[in-house]
C-alpha cells in the first residue's frame, strides 16, 4: 500500500513550488517550505496508518470467509434458475401479442388487460395459496395421502434469510425464494391458454374470477400429485418387504406437456363449450366462417418470444446448471419447434395448396409442447420426430374442431396445448429413455387424472360463474368490441372509428 503515501508527495512539492512563487520574501518563503514540508510528513504517516488498517481488515475477512466456504456450484445452479425464471416471464409477453395478433383490432385492450392481470393476479395467489399447496411435502398427516395437504398453506412464502436448510445447498441446490420465483411464472401460464380461447366474448369480470380460482387452486393441486411427490410421482414404484422402496418408477413431466399445458387446455375446452361461439362464426347449415386475426406481424412476434422464453421453460427444469443436461434440453427443444414449424407449414400448403403463416407458426408451438414432457430424455432425432408429428397434429385438429366438433377456439389454445401436450406426454413412453409399455401406462394414467380433475373443477366453476354473474358479454358487444363494450377505450383510435362514451363527455 505504500504506493499511496508515494503518490501524495508529489501534491506536497507542488504545494512547496506554489508557496515559492507567490511568497517573494525570503523569510516567508523559507517558512511556506517548512510548513509544507511539514504537511506532506503528516499526511504520509496517516495514509501508511490508512493503508496498514485497510490489509490488516482484508486479512481478516478473508480468514473469516475460509471458515464459511462459497459453493460455486451452488451460486451458478441459482443464478441460472433466476435466469431461467426471468426468460419463463417474457413467455406472458408472447402468449399476449400471439393472442392479440390472431383477434380482432376491437377486442385488443380487453385480451392485453386480461393477460397483464393473469400475470399479476398468478403470482400474488400462488405466492397466498398454490406455492405451499403444490409443494407441502406429502407425509401421514396429509388431508389426503399423496393428494391433498393444505397444511403448509399458513406459512406463507416468507422464510428466514439466515436458515441455510433453506437458502443454503442443503435446500434443492437452490434457494427457497429462487424455486417459488421459478415456479411462480409457470402458474400463470395455464390461464394464459384459456384467455386465448375464450377470447372476444367472455366477461372480463367473470374470466378473472375463474382465472384467480384456477391458479390458487387447479393447477397447484394437480402440479402437486407429481412435482409435489404426490401419488403420479411413485405410481410404479417397488417396495421391499420392509417398506423400503427399491425401484422408482411412475408417472413422468419432465417441465409440463401435461401439468402446465393440457391441464390448462382441459380447462379451456371446457370454458369454450359452456360460452358458444362468437357471434357469426357458424351458419344456419353448420358451416363455419373465418374470422381472420388483425395483425399478423404481433402473431409471429408472440410466437418467436414464447419460443425463446422456453429456453428457460425447459432448460430452467433441469432445475442445475449442469452443461450437458442443460445444452441438450435446449437443443432438443429447439429441434422439436423447428421440426414441427416445417411440419405444419407444408401440411397447410399441400392441403390449402397456399401456405398457412398462422398454421406455421402453431406447428412451432406445437412442437415445443410436444417436446416439454420428455426434453431431458430424448435423443436429437427423437425431439425432432415428436416435433414434426405435433406440427401435422396441431394442423388436423384445428380443422377438426373447427369444422366438425363447432368449437370455435379463436387461437388454436386447444389444439395447440390440450392436443399436443397429451401427445407429448404419451411420447415419453414411446422415445427416450424411460420408453416402454409400463411407463406408456403411467403417463395414460396421469393425463386421465389430472384431465379429469380440470374438467370437474372448470365446471364447478364455470357453470357458477355463468349462474351468477354470466359468462358471455351480448351480442351488442361482440358487434362494437369488448375494448369499448368493457373498457371504454380503442387500441388503435387514429385508424377506427370510435364510438368511446369517455371521449365525447370530454368533447361535451
Amino acid at each position: 500500500m505504500r504506493w499511496i503515501a508515494r503518490g501524495v508527495t508529489p501534491i506536497a512539492l507542488i504545494v512547496l513550488a506554489l508557496g515559492l512563487v507567490l511568497v517573494p520574501d525570503t523569510v516567508l518563503a523559507q517558512e511556506a517550505v517548512e510548513g509544507a514540508a511539514a504537511v506532506a510528513a503528516e499526511v504520509v504517516q496517516a495514509v501508511d496508518t490508512v493503508a496498514d488498517d485497510a490489509v490488516q481488515a482484508v486479512a481478516e475477512a478473508a480468514e473469516a470467509s475460509s471458515d464459511t466456504p462459497v459453493d460455486a456450484t451452488f451460486m451458478v445452479n441459482n443464478l441460472w434458475i433466476m435466469i431461467a425464471g426471468m426468460l419463463v416471464f417474457i413467455m406472458h409477453l408472447g402468449f399476449a401479442t400471439l393472442e392479440t395478433g390472431l383477434t380482432r383490432a376491437k377486442n385488443t385492450v380487453n385480451i392485453l388487460f386480461k393477460n397483464t392481470m393473469i400475470v399479476c393476479i398468478g403470482i400474488l395467489t400462488y405466492a397466498l395459496i398454490g406455492f405451499n399447496l403444490m409443494y407441502p411435502g406429502f407425509d401421514g398427516e396429509s388431508m389426503i395421502p399423496g393428494i391433498l395437504d393444505i397444511g403448509a398453506i399458513s406459512g406463507f412464502i416468507t422464510a428466514d434469510m439466515n436458515d441455510l436448510s433453506n437458502f443454503g445447498p442443503d435446500y434443492a441446490g437452490y434457494t427457497w425464494y429462487t424455486d417459488f420465483f421459478f415456479q411462480a411464472m409457470f402458474a400463470a401460464t395455464c390461464c394464459t391458454i384459456v384467455s386465448g380461447a375464450v377470447a372476444e366474448r367472455i366477461k372480463l369480470s367473470s374470466f378473472l374470477l375463474f382465472a384467480t380460482l384456477f391458479v390458487a387452486i387447479a393447477y397447484p393441486i394437480t402440479g402437486a400429485w407429481q412435482w409435489g411427490g404426490g401419488f403420479l410421482s411413485t405410481l410404479g414404484n417397488e417396495v421391499n418387504a420392509a417398506g423400503e422402496v427399491v425401484s422408482e418408477a411412475g408417472f413422468y413431466d419432465f417441465a409440463g406437456s401435461t401439468i402446465v399445458h393440457s391441464v390448462g387446455g382441459w380447462a379451456a375446452l371446457v370454458m369454450v363449450l359452456l360460452l358458444g361461439p362468437r357471434l357469426g362464426k357458424y351458419n344456419a347449415d353448420g358451416s363455419s366462417n373465418a374470422i381472420p386475426g388483425h395483425n399478423l406481424t404481433l402473431a409471429a412476434i408472440g410466437v418467436f418470444l414464447l419460443w425463446f422464453g422456453w429456453f428457460g421453460f425447459n432448460g430452467g427444469s433441469v432445475l442445475s446448471a449442469d452443461p450437458g443436461a442443460v445444452s441438450l434440453v435446449l437443443v432438443t427443444t429447439s429441434m422439436a419447434a423447428a421440426a414441427g414449424g416445417v411440419a405444419a407449414g407444408l401440411v397447410s400448403w399441400i392441403a390449402a395448396s397456399k401456405p398457412d403463416l398462422s398454421m406455421a407458426l402453431n406447428g412451432i408451438l406445437a412442437g415445443l409442447v410436444g417436446i416439454t414432457a420428455g426434453a431431458d430424455q430424448m435423443a436429437i432425432w427423437e425431439s425432432v420426430v415428436i416435433g414434426g408429428i405435433a406440427g401435422v397434429l396441431v394442423y388436423f385438429s384445428v380443422i377438426a374442431f373447427d369444422r366438425f366438433l363447432k368449437i370455435d377456439d379463436p387461437v388454436g389454445a386447444t389444439s395447440v396445448h390440450l392436443v399436443c401436450g397429451i401427445w407429448g406426454t404419451l411420447a415419453v413412453g414411446i422415445f427416450g429413455d424411460l420408453a416402454g409399455i409400463k411407463q406408456l401406462g403411467y403417463q395414460f394414467a396421469g393425463i386421465a387424472a389430472m384431465g379429469a380433475f380440470t374438467v370437474v373443477f372448470a365446471l364447478i366453476v364455470g357453470l357458477a360463474l355463468k349462474a351468477t354473474l354470466g359468462l358471455r358479454v351480448s351480442d351488442e358487444e361482440q358487434i362494437e368490441g369488448l375494448d369499448l363494450g368493457e373498457h371504454d377505450m380503442a387500441a388503435y383510435p387514429d385508424f377506427q372509428q370510435t364510438n368511446i362514451k369517455s371521449y365525447q363527455l370530454r368533447e361535451a
